[in-house]
């Protein structure tokens, strides 16, 4: 009684480790439709830098696990982020405490992504938008990814092209039609060994 069955535990866990390692293969072999939504905690990326062709971003809201965030929603329709780093920081996990889990892409074009959606909370860097139009109605973009639009009578802006350079950023979800990794590496580390 209050025993660990460690031989379980370490099987079941290496079970999860492979389950993941096969998704994250299928996505960078562009096989399979992604979605980064992690249960009630957000996760950190950042890049060197980002190119996007059919940029949109508008307010909106993330209600995942139960939770309602204010959010902003960015989307491209293609986008390439190079020297990429997404992590997920998790405390006080039972026995082994805090935990970060690191998704890495170290060279130029390391990721990439059509019909990229990021539902974020904080961005920094430096940002040069092509042929921006500012203060368009949220309702009515049409240069982002297919049927992506906001709240009519809500703020909206687009452009032709966004780069942003030293990214970093916070979110909630990512979604893509397809995400692909170049080199990509996956750690799940004791302690937090977050991206930024």
């Amino acid at each position: 009684m209050g025993r660990t069955r460690w031989a379980r535990f370490v099987g079941v866990l290496g079970i999860g480790v492979v389950g993941a390692g096969a998704l994250l293969f299928g996505m960078s072999q562009g096989a399979l439709a992604a979605s980064f939504a992690v249960s009630g905690t957000n996760f950190k990326v950042s890049a060197e830098n980002l190119t996007g062709q059919g940029f949109v971003q508008f307010g909106g809201v993330d209600a995942g696990a139960g939770k309602v965030h204010v959010v902003a929603v960015s989307g491209f329709k293609t986008a390439r982020l190079d020297k990429f780093c997404q992590s997920v920081f998790v405390p006080g996990m039972p026995i082994v405490g805090d935990v970060t889990m690191r998704i890495t892409a170290d060279g130029v074009g390391g990721m990439s992504a059509d019909n990229l959606v990021v539902n974020l909370t904080d961005l920094s860097g430096d940002l040069v938008l092509g042929n921006p139009e500012i203060g368009v109605d949220a309702s009515k973009v049409t240069k982002g990814p297919d049927n992506l639009r906001g709240l009519p009578g809500s703020f909206g802006l687009q452009a032709d092209t966004a780069n942003i350079t030293s990214l970093q950023q916070t979110a909630w979800a990512t979604t893509a039609q397809t995400i692909r990794f170049k080199g990509m590496n996956l750690t799940i580390r004791q302690g937090k060994q977050e991206c930024f």
